[in-house]
């Protein structure tokens, strides 16, 4: 399937710097993918009362990081940024949109970013989440985001497919998938896979372990932004991880 937007699972900032097969995967997914005219990256991190837009000409890095070796912080990853796209994509989200020409990227988008297309040659607009509004909210930004996706821009959800930090940091070891991990997991990839956006969009009642596995829903938000944007709601599981049994780093492609 030729996908044309993407959601990824960021997990730990130290991804950049470990080997792992999710940092393996993004590094061949960037030489495979083509480059992109433009990213929209939707980030997790960045939460917000209603859908904001980055329109910077050279967005900064944001080190929203904390306890964390000094090669994470010195990082020197400088994409620029698409004021045009970011104007067109403000047109189409409409008079709720915000434009704010200081923002940043923060690391649920460099560390993806940084991986894929290391020469920092991908022009970004970062756009926010709202946690208040849900999963149907984040899906329709998408639908009114596919026109600039149709032209060749790649909207990429940066979030993560489980995002249970209590229990990340209570096992932190390596570990086999927790049960309820697997299951959530199977359940999305499944349902994506057969293209049932309302059981998708209702996924904290239809999905096992739903709220067990997003205590809060901004890192699952990305993804029906992607699935959104794509224009046949045709879905592909591209990669499956786990760090500690908990997070799931699951990556899936929309078209």
């Amino acid at each position: 399937m030729d996908f044309t937007t993407l959601f990824l699972s960021h997990g730990s900032p130290m991804m950049v710097l470990e080997d792992t097969p999710t940092r393996r995967f993004l590094i061949e997914l960037g030489r495979t993918i083509p480059k992109p005219p433009a990213v929209i990256a939707v980030s997790a991190h960045w939460q917000t009362s209603q859908p904001v837009l980055g329109f910077a000409a050279w967005p900064d890095k944001i080190n929203d990081i904390f306890g964390f070796p000094a090669e994470l912080y010195q990082l020197d990853y400088a994409p620029p940024g698409a004021p045009m796209v970011a104007a067109r994509a403000a047109d189409r989200l409409g008079e709720s949109c915000r434009r704010d020409p200081g923002a940043g990227i923060d690391h649920s988008i460099w560390s993806v970013m940084s991986l894929m297309w290391p020469e920092a040659d991908v022009p970004v607009v970062p756009l926010s989440v709202q946690p208040q509004a849900g999963a149907a909210h984040h899906y329709f930004l998408g639908r009114r985001l596919a026109p600039l996706v149709a032209e060749g821009v790649l909207v990429i959800g940066s979030g993560a497919a489980t995002h249970n930090l209590e229990d990340y940091f209570r096992r932190k070891v390596k570990a086999d998938i927790e049960p309820e991990v697997a299951e959530f997991t199977q359940w999305l990839a499944e349902t994506a896979e057969r293209g049932d956006v309302a059981a998708l969009l209702d996924y904290r009642a239809r999905a096992p372990h739903a709220e067990h596995n997003h205590p809060t829903e901004e890192h699952l938000l990305p993804f029906f932004v992607a699935l959104g944007a794509a224009a046949h709601g045709e879905a592909r599981r591209l990669h499956q991880d786990v760090d500690s049994g908990v997070l799931a780093m699951d990556a899936f492609g929309f078209r």
